[in-house]
This record gives C-alpha cells, sequence and structure tokens, in this order.
C-alpha cells in the first residue's frame, strides 16, 4: 500500500468541520468535555453522530475523544457512551486512561483505539506495550526532537502521530485555579467568564513579551504555549520518517486561520507525495500562514530541533 500520511485536524463547530473537510483535512478529533479535554468546541452525541454523516462520504474520519483523567463517575458511564459512539459511526477513540480500553473492548470492538497520554508517550516500548494490549495508534509527546521521533517510528508497527501545527499544552491542573485566585483577591466578580473565549493570560515577570493564554472549564485549568508550533517548512522530514498523522491543532483560532493552515499542509503534503525525490518546499505556503498569525505569539518548531539533555 502506498504511503499517504493523514492531515488530522480539530473542529469547533459542524460548520468549521465542513469547511476543513474543503480545505484538505483527512481526518478530525472531535468529543464534548465530559470524556474528552482541552478540545476545540463541544460536539455531543448528536453531533458527533451529524459529523460521521458529513465525513464518511468523503472519506473523511471521524475520532472521538476520550482522553480526559476519568473519575468513577465518568468511567461507569464509559460503557454507554461508546456503545453510542459505535452507533453513531466513529473511526476510533482518542484515550489514555485504561477504563476507555476495557469499554471499548467490551462493547466496541470493531473501533480503533488511538493512546494519548500527553507527556507520557515518549518511547516506542511504551507503544509497543499499548500495541498489545489493542492499541493502533500512538500520539507522540510534543517534547520530543526530530532524532527522537524517528526513533521511536521505526521502533514501532504502530501509526505514529505527531502535532505539526498550533499551540501546545504546557500545565493542567483538576482544580480551578483561576477562581481560586480571584477569591484569594477578595475580587471574585471581576472574572465571571474564564473560558476559551476570555483571552485571558500569564506571563513571566523577566519575559513579559511572551504571554501564555489560560483558560478554566469543567476538567479544571489549562495553561497553553506561548508561541505555536509550524512545522511546513520541514514537514518533508516526518514524511520521510514515514509519520502516519500529522496533527494540526485549531483550538482557540479562527475557522479562517484554520482552513489556512490545512490548506498549506495540504499542497506541501501532496507536493511532496507526487514526487519525494523531487521536493521542493513553496515559500508560499508558510507565507499564507504568517499573514493570518496572531504578531504576539511566534512560530517555532517546538522541540523538534532541541538537544535533550536528561
Amino acid at each position: 500500500m502506498a504511503y499517504r500520511p493523514e492531515l488530522l485536524a480539530t473542529a469547533a463547530s459542524i460548520e468549521e468541520l465542513e469547511r476543513l473537510i474543503a480545505a484538505g483535512a483527512d481526518a478530525f478529533v472531535i468529543g464534548e468535555a465530559r470524556y474528552g479535554t482541552r478540545l476545540a468546541g463541544e460536539f455531543n452525541k448528536d453531533m458527533i453522530e451529524q459529523a460521521v454523516g458529513i465525513a464518511k462520504p468523503r472519506g473523511v474520519k471521524i475520532y472521538a475523544a476520550l482522553n480526559n483523567l476519568m473519575d468513577n463517575e465518568a468511567a461507569e458511564s464509559l460503557n454507554e457512551y461508546v456503545s453510542a459512539l459505535v452507533e453513531a459511526g466513529v473511526d476510533a477513540y482518542v484515550f489514555g486512561d485504561p477504563a476507555v480500553l476495557m469499554a471499548a473492548k467490551a462493547h466496541a470492538p470493531g473501533v480503533a483505539l488511538h493512546w494519548n497520554a500527553e507527556m507520557t508517550s515518549t518511547n516506542y516500548v511504551t507503544a509497543n506495550y499499548w500495541g498489545r494490549r489493542g492499541a493502533t495508534r500512538y500520539v507522540l509527546a510534543r517534547e520530543l526532537n526530530m532524532e527522537q521521533v524517528i526513533d521511536t517510528t521505526t521502533g514501532t508497527d504502530l501509526e505514529v502521530q505527531v502535532q505539526v501545527h498550533g499551540m501546545t499544552n504546557i500545565y493542567h491542573s483538576k482544580r480551578s485555579l483561576v477562581e481560586s485566585y480571584m477569591e484569594h483577591q477578595s475580587e471574585p466578580e471581576r472574572l465571571t467568564q474564564k473560558d476559551k473565549n476570555r483571552g485571558m493570560y500569564v506571563m513571566e515577570a523577566e519575559r513579559q513579551d511572551e504571554r501564555y493564554p489560560i483558560y478554566e472549564d469543567s476538567n479544571g485549568t489549562h495553561i497553553m504555549s506561548s508561541d505555536d508550533i509550524c512545522m511546513v517548512e520541514n514537514l518533508h522530514e516526518l514524511l520521510e520518517a514515514g509519520i502516519s498523522s500529522l496533527k494540526i491543532e485549531g483550538m482557540m483560532k479562527s475557522i479562517e486561520y484554520n482552513e489556512i493552515v490545512v490548506r498549506s499542509y495540504r499542497q506541501a503534503i501532496d507536493s511532496y507525495l507526487a514526487d519525494p525525490a523531487e521536493y521542493s518546499f513553496n515559500e508560499e505556503w508558510l507565507e499564507a500562514i504568517q499573514r493570518v498569525q496572531d504578531p504576539n505569539r511566534e512560530l517555532s518548531y517546538g522541540f523538534f530541533y532541541k538537544e535533550q539533555v536528561y
């Protein structure tokens, strides 16, 4: 079978999903906050079924996010939830908690499993461990450099997913830290809205030009990176390594921004696949992204070219 990497995106709404399909996305991660965390938008079961109905005829896959930290109440409802998602027609579950694995094996044996535990997915031994337990895909930690990404890819038979664009999570707490802080300041009325649309950020005293978006939802407090990964210029290195899935994180971005990003990566991927030996990067793909990039958020390579010292 010819190598064809997947361009994976997120969507905050049905409208965005449709527009990003038109821009060239091959698959989407969507879900609801009770079971998934740091989602671009909320998709209940009916909306997930609607998304599948839109995507399937176009050959686009829908992955349901069940990567939250599961408490007892959520774990007890997993059997019913995964069964409902089978009926909706999702193609895979994105999970980190073994409770999801057990529910899926019992009630959704035909649905693929993508293991995603954020920072702990750092080596191929762990990938193969989860592969022996039924996972078909391994979502790599964002902290790995290119050498580690390639080594992990060659050391496992599982599909490997790598984030290539967008912001990343750098801190998470199940506690409502922002609310606690405002109460400590005796000013809780100043912050009635704490979600992604509030535009809150934190910054360091010595580096006030770097602003880290922060928000709270039903899953707690999330602090995001001050820059956006952008690997479109060096995408060929990941394609040469045979990465299965290339993810664009569209959370906290406009539909228009995500359309342009998806289209640029689509063009780069298609150009490489047409003739890998003669592939040449087109500066217009990066320039299109730069024109819509928030000037307060730098485009960076993340950890891809940083030497890791342990």
